[in-house]
């Protein structure tokens, strides 16, 4: 398993596991506690899937409070995948950082708590997982616009395929009025 931090932000975390491919087809190790551990995840409790087509696009999301962190993968397919400093007072508060997971690359990002996170769907379908270190909470669920001009995330789509929420979706600077956002702790 190798490992990065990006320079954007380096509170998040690229996963390349370690893949032992043989005539068979592949083997790889998507979780080990111990391993993850040592790396900076911590206990995760909760896992995800979801199957969307060409052009969906899900997010921005995040829980506040009862923030989450996610390890992301994609099973099959390809997705532009997001993550958003969303913590009041961090250095790197509404900065983006983005890169590409697919069934093929078998890369993971584990994304920390008090970041944004959403995807655009590249292929005709994909399948996408995610492991959280905190249950869902729908009383805790925040929805940040895609296309928030002060985040500036340049999609490679001006009319993705939104659910209502998502459509419906506030800015970083609305959700900052009403104190929806979570504090950076340093």
């Amino acid at each position: 398993m190798t490992t990065f931090r990006p320079d954007e932000l380096p509170d998040l975390l690229v996963i390349d596991p370690d893949v032992h491919h043989d005539a068979r087809g592949f083997l790889l190790e998507t979780w080990q506690r111990e391993r993850y551990r040592d790396i900076g995840v911590p206990e995760l409790v909760l896992d995800v899937h979801s199957h969307s087509t060409a052009g969906v696009l899900r997010g921005l999301h995040f829980q506040h409070p009862h923030a989450q962190g996610k390890i992301v993968r994609v099973t099959h397919g390809r997705v532009l995948d997001v993550a958003v400093d969303v913590r009041r007072g961090a250095p790197t508060f509404a900065r983006w950082w983005s890169c590409e997971l697919s069934g093929d690359n078998r890369r993971q990002l584990w994304i920390p708590p008090g970041f944004a996170h959403g995807f655009l769907v590249l292929s005709p379908e994909a399948d996408v997982e995610y492991r959280c270190s905190e249950y869902y909470r729908a009383e805790a669920a925040r929805y940040l616009r895609w296309d928030d001009p002060r985040i500036g995330v340049p999609w490679p789509t001006r009319s993705p395929v939104l659910s209502p929420a998502d459509a419906q979706a506030r800015t970083l600077a609305e959700l900052a009025a009403d104190g929806a956002l979570p504090e950076y702790r340093g």
